[in-house]
Order: C-alpha cells, then sequence, then structure tokens
C-alpha cells in the first residue's frame, strides 16, 4: 500500500573488454536480466516460507514468477554504448568497436524493462528491472521507493524514502529519508539510516558471490540454486519479448560509455512512478 516502485539495478562501469564475441551471442537480457535479475525479484517479492528448507524457499520464489505476465516490448528500453570522446582508455571505445562485434550488431548492452506481479501482495506495484555495461558505477542494489508523503508541509521540498539494500560494492542496508536540519529553523535535508557491513562487522570475512555458491556445493544445500520450474517461469516471462526483438531487429539507443544511460530509460522510470531527483549520493567510503 506504501510502495511506489521497486528497482532492481545491476550496472557495470566497464564495456565487454574482448568478450564482445561471446556477449554479442546473448545481450544484456539473457546475460543478466532473465537470470541474475529475475532471481533477486523473486527473494525480494516472495512471502514467507514455511521454512528455510531450500525446497520450500524456492516454491514461494516460483508462486511470485508465475504471477508475472510477460513483459512488453513497450515496457522495454534498450541501448548500445558509444564511446566517449572526452573519456580515457576503454572509454573511447564503443561496443561496435570491439573487432569480435559484428558492425552492425543489434545486440543490446542495457536495457530497462518494467514487470508487474499479479498477486495481492503487489498488485499495480512496477517493478523495475535495470542493467547495462559502461555506465557511470558499479553497483548492484534493490531499491525500494515510497510513496509520496501526503500532505507536504514542507512546501514541496519532502522527496520521496527509499529503502536500499545494496548487493555490491560494500554490502549496506540504508534507509534515505528526510530528516530536520538539527537547530531552530524547520528545514529538511536527505540523510540515511545506514547498516554498512564493513563499519558494523569488521573483521568479519565475508564471502564472494561464487565462493558462496561453491561452498553450498560441498554442503549439497540448493537453496541459491535454480530449479527447473523456476528456470522454465524466467524464461516464460522474457521469451516473448526476445523473439520480437530478434524478429523485428529492433535498434537500441546509443548511449555514451560512462553515462547514466538513455535518457528514454530515465523517462520509462519516471512515467512508471520512479522519481529520480539526483540530489543525494550514498557514500560507502564515509562508512568505513
Amino acid at each position: 500500500d506504501n510502495i511506489a516502485c521497486v528497482v532492481i539495478t545491476f550496472k557495470e562501469d566497464i564495456g565487454t573488454q574482448g568478450r564482445g564475441g561471446y556477449f554479442d551471442q546473448f545481450g544484456i537480457i539473457r546475460d543478466v536480466m532473465q537470470n541474475h535479475l529475475c532471481q533477486i525479484l523473486s527473494i525480494v517479492a516472495m512471502e514467507k516460507p514455511v521454512s528455510t528448507k531450500a525446497d520450500d524457499i524456492r516454491d514461494e520464489k516460483v508462486k511470485v514468477l508465475k504471477c508475472i505476465p510477460p513483459i512488453r516490448l513497450e515496457n522495454v528500453v534498450m541501448g548500445q554504448y558509444v564511446g566517449n570522446p572526452s573519456g580515457l582508455g576503454e572509454q573511447t571505445q564503443g561496443y561496435l568497436d570491439d573487432p569480435t562485434v559484428a558492425s552492425d550488431s543489434m545486440t543490446p548492452t542495457f536495457a530497462t524493462a518494467i514487470c508487474y506481479i499479479n498477486n495481492e501482495r503487489w498488485d499495480n506495484v512496477p517493478f523495475i528491472l535495470r542493467c547495462g555495461k559502461a555506465l557511470n558505477e558499479r553497483k548492484a542494489e534493490v531499491r525500494i521507493q515510497y510513496r509520496d508523503v501526503p500532505g507536504d508541509i514542507f512546501g514541496g521540498q519532502t522527496k520521496r524514502n527509499e529503502l536500499v539494500m545494496r548487493v555490491q560494492p560494500g554490502e549496506a542496508v540504508y534507509v534515505k529519508l528526510m530528516n530536520k536540519k538539527p537547530g531552530m529553523s524547520f528545514g529538511i535535508e536527505e540523510t540515511e539510516l545506514d547498516l554498512s557491513y564493513n563499519s558494523r562487522y569488521k573483521g568479519m570475512v565475508l564471502p564472494d558471490a561464487y565462493e558462496r555458491l561453491i561452498l553450498d556445493v560441498f554442503l549439497g544445500s540448493q537453496t541459491n540454486f535454480v530449479r527447473s520450474d523456476e528456470l522454465a517461469e524466467a524464461w516464460r516471462i522474457f521469451t516473448p519479448l526476445l523473439r520480437t526483438i530478434e524478429q523485428d531487429r529492433t535498434k537500441p539507443i546509443r548511449y555514451v560509455f560512462g553515462s547514466r544511460g538513455p535518457k528514454e530509460s530515465d523517462l520509462l522510470m519516471n512515467s512508471k512512478g520512479f522519481n529520480y531527483y539526483g540530489t543525494y549520493r550514498w557514500d560507502q567510503n564515509s562508512k568505513m
């Protein structure tokens, strides 16, 4: 009732780095969105499982995916990066400059897609999946943006509160919220309630993603692995979109290496209920 939208983001600040020939066969939707982002979405949106056993958790993830209709092209923005003339090193090279990529390739290196979960909890709440290469930063996160505060008494200065779960780099959970400035005035500012793992859990070794999975293999734990019915549902959601893109040779929008991606992505997200302000930046370095 209080959530405006959920944004799941995976951004890389590097290009294909010589892997263009491999990447060109798949594109960003298959490489990242259909698997990684779909996994995160199902974990965020699922109901509480009966237990922490692998199949109980995976049962709830599948229930979520079954409620998602196939994504339509009108709810998608795709991009392909070009070189930045004012950049340094790799940034000056665009995707098509990679000698292993065909000069007329239509393969997207960036995508934003809007999907909906047709169940009681999430009805009409947009889930925004966004991923891309050659962007302005490297991060993976879940951003839950809450609705506008009703009855704003601060003359339109109030911005939406957000709960952010930072996956990488620098694992953290923080709430970005509006806070009254200390002192006699009634001015407000954006700040955060922060749980940064690097500062809260000093000295604790946090395994990398694949280290954790390899350990799960040794222990026989299937919790973090995809089950066949889950995989089938994920492909059901994305296959019609992929077929349309490939049959129609849908042309991706060009964006500059080191940017936030195509402007059309921001316009799509805004039209679906996400407000981007660009006035606040969480600084993980200040928490270490």
